[in-house]
């Protein structure tokens, strides 16, 4: 039976009012997601009042009236720490929030006035936000999915580069010697899995990125667990029919086992249960930094992105399509940590992006997934300034160090390109970490979050 048409409209009116959006927050290690969320909910909260916000049109025509944050659907999950990072950052001296070290999410009620007005169109509007979060340890876990056990340990990078083999080489020594169709001894197992770990964590704190498994660096409620003692065999030259045709107590087998326990347990159900509820997505990627720390760092970050892209693939065929059918509809990919270079060298910023992410991104807009690339600085820690030496003016940055020195600075030219050899030779690009700025303001100051949140969210305040 048709409605009345006063109902109808009453119900049209509704839908209006109430629009939702779930907003996906992710990156590698150290890309700054705690500093990008803590931003944004600190932008959002603050917008119409002290936010500079002028590339978010809702805001910078008026229309944004501002954010409250509301109880999350799920209670089972911990909420971001918001209030924390912003205690961090308003002490003295300020400090960078802490990172998290698992999944958290918040909700927050968006209430603006629509750009039209008319019978259809509400005079408020409000967009519920949920923003997802989750440790970037845990993104590199994703390819996982496409590898059995023969073919992880072929694809694994540990001998690649004389800095990452360092930090594996008393482990490298070890798994060398063991003999795959031997028994297995769980005592052994345990010892080289931990160490196996422990060069994971060095690797991690030497800037490196492409670090599987996840869990291994934060294990959660998984420490001490046999789903987390195994590890990869670097130097396999059986072939791999006779290696899967080995009893089940022998030392390949097991840790075959493990590792296909660990896809279907631990890695298939968190992304089961995260990703299908996603609507926007944001990769964060720490160009900078790994620019910063040399060739080999920045060869590692290189391929982590793209196993992590391919896996990203969100056309019809990719493996997320196939396994959980997300409806991820628009995806941004930001480089973080853009006060650390003048203003100058943003664009070269944004080019690098482009470049380290060339096939995916064609794959993604032949999907016809919008994606845009950026630059962001979610919370400064830096100024732009001018020097002024033998007569010419030229680009620097003044900023506090995390030992607490000021100092002003010129961090060297960004390339456009993927760098080749001669770059790394002669290259002088160098920066420090930067404490965050003090401010008087109570909205951070930030370089292009409201084009982030533009391209995130803008079109749903339409």
């Amino acid at each position: 039976m048709r409605q009345p048409l006063s109902r109808e409209l009453s119900n049209l009116l509704e839908r209006g009012r109430d629009r939702q959006l779930r907003l996906a927050v992710t990156g590698l290690s150290q890309a700054g997601k705690t500093a990008f969320l803590t931003s944004l909910v600190n932008q959002l909260r603050h917008a119409g009042v002290e936010a500079q916000l002028d590339l978010l049109p809702a805001a910078r025509d008026g229309r944004l009236l501002g954010a409250q944050r509301l109880n999350q659907p799920d209670l089972g999950v911990p909420r971001f720490p918001y209030d924390p990072g912003m205690a961090a950052l308003r002490d003295t001296p300020p400090r960078w929030p802490e990172p998290t070290r698992g999944i958290s999410e918040l909700r927050l009620q968006l209430r603006y006035r629509p750009a039209q007005s008319g019978w259809f169109t509400p005079e408020l509007a409000h967009l519920t936000l949920d923003l997802f979060d989750y440790p970037g340890e845990w993104l590199l876990d994703l390819p996982l999915l496409q590898h059995d056990f023969y073919s992880w340990c072929q694809a694994q990078t540990l001998l690649e580069g004389e800095q990452r083999r360092a930090l594996f080489r008393e482990w490298l020594a070890a798994v060398e010697a063991l003999d795959p169709t031997a028994e297995a001894d769980e005592a052994q197992l345990a010892h080289l899995a931990e160490a196996y770990a422990q060069g994971l964590r060095r690797a991690k704190q030497a800037g490196f990125s492409d670090l599987q498994p996840g869990r291994f660096l934060l294990p959660g409620e998984l420490e001490g667990a046999p789903v987390l003692q195994f590890f990869p065999l670097p130097h396999l030259d059986t072939p791999k029919e006779m290696l899967d045709s080995l009893p089940d107590n022998t030392l390949y087998a097991t840790l075959a086992a493990r590792f296909r326990y660990y896809q279907q347990q631990v890695v298939k159900p968190f992304y089961r249960d995260h990703f299908k509820r996603f609507d926007r997505q944001i990769v964060l990627v720490d160009v900078l930094g790994a620019l910063n720390a040399g060739p080999e760092r920045f060869e590692d970050l290189s391929r982590a992105l793209r196993q992590l892209m391919q896996s990203f693939d969100y056309g019809k065929r990719s493996l997320l399509s196939r396994l959980f059918a997300p409806k991820i509809d628009r995806l941004a990919i930001a480089a973080t940590k853009a006060d650390h270079v003048t203003p100058d060298q943003h664009g070269h910023v944004v080019q690098l992006l482009e470049a380290l992410l060339a096939e995916p991104l064609k794959d993604l807009r032949f999907a016809n997934v919008p994606v845009k690339a950026l630059s962001l600085a979610a919370i400064r820690a830096t100024e732009a300034r001018e020097v002024l030496h033998d007569g010419k003016r030229s680009s620097a940055l003044r900023g506090t160090t995390l030992e607490g020195e000021d100092v002003l600075v010129y961090p060297g030219d960004v390339p456009n390109r993927l760098p080749n050899a001669d770059f790394w030779h002669h290259q002088g690009f160098d920066f420090p970490s930067f404490r965050p700025m003090t401010s008087s303001s109570e909205a951070l100051s930030h370089i292009r979050m409201d084009a982030a949140i533009d391209w995130l969210i803008g079109d749903k305040l339409a």
